[in-house]
């Protein structure tokens, strides 16, 4: 073989080097870039489950049976997860010092006991006359007991129409015959042609049966023949607003005095004079302490300067959702926490867009973990420091896991894909989810708030709006009430009844 033909060759070979090498690189492109598509494919597709469950589904976030079935033939899922979701039993191989009790299920009531505290009308029913004499000799039968059954029963309301007479009274013998007349107790509406209680049931109707005035509007009508308009009833409420504002500025001084709150906002519709039919959408922001009451906060809108303005200085531990409207705010010594159920919220979402998906499942059933430890520490009725030490001895396993699973996952999912966005939440809001675990006082979830803007949200579906931006604070100030009393377990109407009347009289300090 000649020079100029190994030459050739090697030429030859070089561009065969070249060539796979470019087709190499070629494939790779294109492997890429199906990945790619399936990775948005799938996005896609969940996007639109996620629609078709947000319209026709269950909001439950529960794992059914299909994705306890999925765990028992994924390979890589041990069986303490699945105990953990199924019967939620030890958390670990090995057993911890204090196991962790199953969830107890509630035993069948059986027959329903109605309340004791409810009056008893009884009604004696005689036997028969032909009874009441012995068919064999023909003696008088005696009364031996009573077969006695009990039903829940209600008389309609009544109606009446208060008449109040005072007393007035003057000296016969006297020049001067001053009159003198008995005093009137102080009332919600001076002069006003309803009683307090109707006020304040017009109250309890609104905010806590979610009953719009329109509607009250007409039970009045159907059922009294009375015309209480509208505008009236609007303007009871409006006025009972405006005065507990004061007594609202003073549960948000006692508030601040604690050394925990727990915060989220909610959206309300308003009316705006701008353009008949046109509305603003505004923000009733909530804060409160697990145990106590709470007070709300309306604004026009969710910027930091709300809760801002409300916390001013205050420099405690303050829970939320992880919105960033709470970030920057307060004192230096603020320190923020997480909620452990929003996170566990959009691993669920991501097992219902795909109910093959284990890693979500998996991480969902860690999750669930957390709070069997939670409740387990409940039931055992625990101080602050005790449930601090009882957290950590059996659940700090579980949290180190979620963090590592997270950080292992995040860069191999699609960031816009159900399991990426609960990635990306759960990353970007580690540092104030693990401080659950080193603080006892401070509870796993922001649940309780949520609970407390669920009658809202309930409220808003048959009420619709607010009348005007002037109305808001006062709104807010009744809802800082009404639900301060549910959570206290104090009865609405009484406790209006109570401080109401009088109370435009009293000095504000």
């Amino acid at each position: 073989m000649n020079a100029a033909t190994s030459d050739h060759n090697q030429e030859q070979l070089k561009r065969q080097e070249a060539r796979i090498i470019a087709l190499q690189g070629q494939l790779s492109a294109a492997l890429a870039e199906v990945s790619w598509a399936h990775l948005k494919i799938q996005s896609l597709e969940e996007t639109l489950r996620q629609e078709r469950i947000a319209r026709f589904g269950p909001r439950s976030e529960n794992l059914n049976d299909l994705q306890l079935l999925l765990l028992g033939e994924e390979p890589s899922v041990t069986l303490d997860e699945v105990s953990a979701e199924a019967g939620r039993e030890p958390l670990t191989e090995e057993a911890p010092a204090t196991p962790i009790r199953p969830r107890p299920r509630k035993p069948h009531p059986g027959r329903q006991q109605l309340p004791a505290h409810l009056p008893r009308k009884e009604e004696v029913i005689p036997c028969a006359p032909e009874a009441c004499q012995c068919q064999s000799c023909g003696e008088t039968t005696a009364v031996i007991g009573y077969d006695k059954s009990e039903r829940l029963d209600v008389e309609p309301a009544r109606y009446f129409v208060q008449v109040t007479k005072r007393e007035k009274r003057a000296c016969r013998h006297c020049a001067e015959r001053s009159v003198v007349a008995a005093p009137l107790a102080e009332r919600i509406i001076e002069k006003g042609l309803v009683s307090d209680r109707v006020v304040v049931d017009t109250i309890v109707k609104k905010y806590c049966d979610h009953l719009p005035l329109y509607r009250q509007e007409a039970i009045w009508l159907r059922e009294a023949g009375v015309e209480l308009s509208r505008a009236t009833m609007d303007g009871w409420v409006m006025h009972v607003g405006e005065l507990l504002i004061p007594l609202r500025e003073a549960m948000r001084r006692e508030l601040l005095a604690r050394s925990y709150l727990q915060a989220d906002e909610t959206t309300v519709m308003v009316q705006t004079r701008e353009k008949t039919g046109t509305q603003h959408e505004a923000y009733l922001w909530q804060f409160g302490w697990p145990g106590g009451g709470v007070v709300f906060e309306f604004a026009l809108g969710r910027g930091r300067d709300v809760a801002e303005r409300f916390l001013g200085d205050w420099a405690g531990k303050l829970q939320a959702d992880g919105y960033v409207g709470y970030d920057k705010i307060g004192g230096p010594g603020l320190l923020h926490y997480g909620c452990w159920s929003h996170g566990r919220r959009y691993y669920v979402d991501a097992v219902k867009v795909n109910a093959e998906d284990s890693e979500a499942t998996q991480m969902v059933l860690r999750m669930d973990a957390l709070f069997a430890v939670e409740r387990e520490a409940k039931r055992l009725g625990l101080t602050h420091s005790e449930r601090l030490a009882f957290r950590q001895e059996n659940a700090l396993s579980w949290v180190r896991e979620i963090r590592a699973k997270s950080l292992e996952l995040a860069p191999q999912v699609l960031p816009k894909s159900k399991l990426g966005e609960a990635l990306t939440y759960t990353v970007n809001q580690w540092d104030r989810l693990a401080r659950c675990f080193e603080d006892g006082e401070v509870e796993l979830s922001n649940n309780l708030a949520e609970n407390s803007m669920r009658p809202w949200a309930l409220g808003r579906k048959n009420w619709l709006h607010v009348g005007s931006a002037k109305a808001g604070p006062k709104i807010a100030a009744i809802a800082s009430v009404v639900e301060s009393c549910r959570r206290l377990g104090l009865p609405v109407a009484e406790y209006l009844l109570e401080v109401l009347p009088g109370l435009a009289s009293r000095p504000v300090s």
